[in-house]
């Protein structure tokens, strides 16, 4: 039997890097020890770190004068990081689409003036007129373009004259976009790059060097970048699997392929949710997301049944977040199209079956 796992993260990965990190687990290219076993600054990592920038340059068109960082801490760490790095004595503006964008507004007001903006509406789509006209008077504005727990996501990007910062933890390297219309791009690997314990930075040179003086020093991104993210002990063997990503990526086709299939992806099981009376999203098609798909049953006294018949099919970790409750499926880049295709077929039997 094929498993499925709809994890929102720590999420799958994809089968060939799987394989090839197993087949090099213990013997990395001969040298006859692991990748994680060797130092981070020996020449062969340090061509595991630079392979791994470059296609990851390549994959997003990165431009030249954006800093690439390879860090600890999670996006969690970033939602203290970044005020710490850019704020200084002036005041950002955090744009609240669902969980994650709120927890980081919410950290980030330990540190100095934060305004928050709710671009949440009850009919489960964002408001984005709320958004102030000028904002020019802001060091940052923050926001969160996929929002994993709602099951929400903003696609278009805000047009605001502050510098843009945006956590693509769930939706990096899902779709093309253009790295320029952002100062600082920060992405969690857990979910669309690789396992946890790697955090992705993408910024702005000209930004580096501002760091408070209460910014520890991990967190520093000109200490970072001076290090060539190595400042500290990097997670080496997170970075390598995040690179095997990156190539895997690239023989996929690169970001806009991938897209391609995303899409597919999502609209074959929206689809099949929308033209059911067993199942429902509450998420307006402007706002839903093509990462993770949120879904109710029309009766949830059905929900343990239908958890513990998916699970039995092979279909792990359909559980939708303890703050939402239902069901979701989230389908990153790794989730081939046959796992959407078993999903699918897994819930017109049920439906048929207890509707």
């Amino acid at each position: 039997m094929t498993i499925y796992n709809f994890c929102a993260g720590p999420a799958m990965l994809p089968t060939a890097v799987m394989r090839k990190a197993q087949q090099e687990f213990c013997d990395y290219q001969g040298l006859g020890v692991s990748v994680m076993e060797l130092s981070h600054r020996s020449p062969e990592y340090m061509a595991v770190a630079e392979k791994a920038e470059q296609d990851l340059r390549e994959l997003m068109a990165i431009p030249d004068n954006y800093a690439v960082l390879f860090l600890h801490g999670g996006a969690r760490g970033q939602f203290s990081a970044i005020p710490l790095n850019l704020l200084g004595q002036g005041k950002a503006l955090y744009l609240e689409s669902g969980q994650w964008s709120v927890a980081a507004a919410t950290e980030a007001e330990k540190y100095g003036d934060i305004e928050r903006v709710d671009l949440r509406c009850e009919s489960r789509t964002l408001d984005l007129s709320r958004i102030p006209a000028d904002t020019s008077e802001y060091a940052y504005v923050h926001y969160c373009p996929n929002e994993t727990v709602d099951g929400v996501a903003m696609f278009d990007v805000p047009e605001v004259a502050a510098p843009l910062v945006a956590d693509l933890s769930s939706c990096i390297l899902g779709r093309d976009l253009d790295v320029s219309q952002f100062a600082l791009l920060y992405a969690g690997a857990q979910k669309n790059i690789g396992p946890a314990g790697l955090t992705l930075v993408i910024v702005r040179r000209d930004l580096l060097g501002n760091a408070d003086s209460r910014c520890p020093a991990i967190l520093d991104y000109q200490l970072a970048a001076n290090h060539d993210s190595m400042y500290n002990t990097p997670p080496t063997f997170a970075w390598y699997l995040a690179g095997e990503v990156f190539q895997w990526l690239k023989h996929q086709g690169g970001v806009a392929a991938m897209a391609e299939v995303n899409r597919r992806k999502a609209d074959k099981l929206y689809g099949f949710i929308d033209a059911s009376d067993f199942y429902r999203n509450a998420v307006a098609p402007s706002h839903r997301s093509e990462m993770n798909v949120t879904f109710q049953l029309h009766d949830a006294q059905l929900d343990k049944r239908f958890l513990a018949e998916a699970e039995a099919a092979g279909l792990k970790a359909l559980k939708g977040h303890r703050m939402v409750g239902g069901m979701r499926a989230s389908i990153y880049n790794a989730m081939p199209e046959a796992g959407v295709d078993a999903l699918v077929q897994f819930m017109d039997h049920f439906a048929r079956t207890y509707g």
